[in-house]
Parts: C-alpha cells; structure tokens; sequence
C-alpha cells in the first residue's frame, strides 16, 4: 500500500513557502529514494484525520 501524504500527520501547510511541506527531515539517501521511485513507502508516514491534521497547525 502506498502513503498518501494529504493524510499524513507530519504533511503540513508552511506559511513561509505558502504551501503543504513535509516536516520530516530525509537524509540525502532517504531523499534520493523518494526522487528516482525506488522507495515505494514512507517510513514516516502516520495517519491523521482531518481533525488532528487541523489541531496540528493551530
């Protein structure tokens, strides 16, 4: 099964850039799996309604 990240409990909305980011620091190979497709599945990944989503970024 593959992670959606609009799901995730660490995908969210950066004021700065004005728009949805990642909170998870990759490391350079971590980074480069996601890039070239040869990671499938975030390690990361945690679900999160849109409830705890939104309590999050308050």
């Amino acid at each position: 099964m593959k992670s959606n990240c609009e799901f995730c409990i660490n995908y969210i909305y950066d004021e700065e850039y004005e728009c949805m980011t990642c909170v998870i620091d990759l490391d350079e190979d971590e980074y480069a799996g996601f890039i070239t497709g040869r990671t499938r599945q975030c390690p990361y990944y945690r679900q999160g309604d849109e409830y705890t989503i939104v309590r999050k970024q308050i």
